[in-house]
């Protein structure tokens, strides 16, 4: 069975590891998204905070990966708790899953990470906007994580929930400065908002495999964080200028693999060396 066939069979079994892997992809998506900035941000210093800030999206991946590896090997009757310790095949003529190829040997539409994290980098001024919806989205959602029956989710949140908080303060601070500063940074902001804003409304529209693991007190009940996000949401925005109506319609599927043209590009580049040479080490 090849790789491919072998991961879909899996997910299908279960609905915690194709939810461990949405919230991976979420993070390493916007992880690669922000490295892309380094060294060429405005300032030295704000250039490394951002990458920084990628960093951390690619460390909370890299949980989430391994968690959902594991799931998936221990139901392929394979390696299944052993962690980095597990080795081997998972099953006669079958390859470990690994975090590894999770990221890099997916598809485009194997991924189930958010619209908004895929969309282009754009300016400053989207990207910082782009960064503070969703960890305005972030903050909440770990909160409510950390209170997980899956003690895994429960103690990947408790970690990553203390490096959200100055991910929502930093790009707070920045699209109050950039909202409220002169009328080409505001002006830009708009922008940045009206192309933005239509993505937001997936990170509340839950999938079928949260449906599933919500009610077992395992998944967060989105409907329990959206008011408290839009309350922050607003709160920052009613303070750069950037309060005005917004249209209600929005766009979903990237929870269920149906992406935008911009992931397919961020893909090709980010699983090249892999796709090229594959199982390759340094």
């Amino acid at each position: 069975m090849s790789f491919k066939a072998h991961t879909n069979e899996m997910l299908q079994d279960s609905g915690l590891p194709i939810y461990a892997l949405h919230l991976a992809d979420n993070s390493l998506v916007l992880g690669h998204r922000n490295s892309e900035w380094t060294g060429y941000g405005p300032i030295l210093e704000q250039d490394i905070a951002l990458s920084n800030i990628a960093l951390d999206l690619i460390g909370q991946a890299r949980y989430l990966y391994q968690y959902a590896a594991r799931l998936m090997n221990k139901a392929a009757g394979g390696p299944a708790a052993g962690g980095a310790a597990a080795g081997g095949a998972v099953a006669s003529g079958q390859r470990e899953i690994t975090e590894d190829s999770l990221a890099y040997g997916r598809d485009a539409w194997d991924f189930r990470n958010c619209l908004l994290v895929e969309q282009a980098n754009g300016d400053w001024g989207k990207t910082i906007l782009r960064q503070f919806l969703f960890s305005a989205w972030q903050l909440f959602f770990y909160e409510q994580l950390k209170r997980s029956r899956d003690s895994e989710l429960a103690a990947i949140a408790e970690k990553s929930h203390k490096e959200v908080i100055y991910h929502l303060r930093w790009s707070s601070e920045w699209v109050i400065r950039l909202g409220d500063g002169t009328a080409e940074s505001h002006s830009r902001m708009e922008k940045a908002m009206d192309e933005l804003w239509q993505y937001t409304g997936e990170l509340f529209s839950p999938a079928d495999y949260e449906r599933k693991l919500s009610p077992a007190g395992i998944a967060v009940d989105l409907a329990v964080i959206r008011p408290l996000w839009e309350e922050r949401v607003q709160e920052v925005l009613m303070e750069a200028g950037l309060a005005g109506h917004r249209k209600d319609w929005m766009q979903t599927g990237g929870k269920q693999g149906r992406h935008t043209e911009q992931l397919g590009y961020l893909l090709a580049e980010m699983q090249f060396l892999q796709r090229a040479y594959p199982d390759c080490e340094w």
